[in-house]
């Protein structure tokens, strides 16, 4: 099991839980925590006793985006996470789920500072809970930078345009209710309850059978942004080979006798 001095992995069962680990910054971006999520997202991908995934922050905070200071300075230390991304430039992007999307769900699970690069770290995820004091927002446009993380072109596509690109013109902090009133996260819990929240989703996520939960998140995906005939088609396509796996004729077996189902992704 991987992780870096920024980035935690540890399993809770068949889920496994990618902590963003720099409090003292509000678990601001580094080298270090970017090296750490790619291998995080990797090695979920490869390992089919891993269900699903819950990505959340250290110490009440999510991820307040890229270090500023570091990027003015030289505070992106770490030879090893430089050697890293000279070998794969397209590492960080991968890392934030800009150009990576892992076949296992990602359920984010938010307290405090979700703003900035986390902000767009979370357009990445599939599930999203926040604690109800926590606070959202692109603030790039505020610091004369552009939101490249993929937001200008996600966002607009995962909450209504009016609010996508007021959020993206004014740079104003968002709450949590405000959020979910927008359709930008789904739940909004008591503040310290967004981990234990999101691994109770995950949990109920594990309990179905992994090839079809795999096949509905890339049928959704592939379909997004095909007309409804081409979706459909796409649709048949991705889903009736899962009829025909052992997985499938188990969990009918299991309803009939009135048992949990026993998948063996097969």
């Amino acid at each position: 099991m991987g992780g870096t001095e920024h980035l935690t992995v540890r399993r809770e069962g068949a889920t496994l839980v990618l902590t963003l680990n720099r409090p003292d910054a509000r678990n601001a971006l580094s080298l270090a925590m970017l090296v750490g999520l790619y291998d995080g997202w990797i090695e979920a991908d490869a390992d089919d006793a891993i269900r699903s995934i819950v990505l959340t922050g250290a110490g009440g905070a999510f991820c307040a985006g890229m270090d500023l200071k570091a990027l003015a300075g030289d505070g992106m230390q770490g030879q090893q996470y430089r050697d890293r991304l000279t070998a794969d430039p397209d590492l960080h992007w991968k890392a934030m789920l800009r150009h990576h999307r892992p076949r296992k769900p990602v359920i984010a699970a938010v307290e405090g500072y979700c703003v900035a690069g986390g902000t767009e770290i979370l357009q990445g995820t599939d599930i999203r809970v926040a604690g109800e004091s926590a606070t959202f927002g692109l603030f790039e446009v505020r610091r004369g930078l552009f939101p490249i993380g993929g937001s200008t072109v996600r966002l607009q596509r995962q909450i209504p345009r009016t609010h996508a690109l007021e959020m993206l013109l004014t740079g104003r902090p968002y709450s949590a209710r405000e959020a979910a009133g927008i359709g930008l996260i789904g739940h909004v819990v008591p503040d310290g309850t967004a981990l234990a929240r999101a691994l109770e989703v995950a949990g109920r996520i594990n309990t179905c059978g992994p090839l079809a939960v795999e096949a509905v998140k890339a049928s959704v995906y592939e379909t997004a942004e095909m007309t409804e005939t081409d979706g459909l088609a796409a649709e048949l396509a991705r889903g009736w080979p899962v009829f025909d796996t052992a997985d499938a004729k188990e969990g009918a077996r299991a309803f009939a006798e009135k048992r949990p189902p026993l998948y063996k992704r097969a």
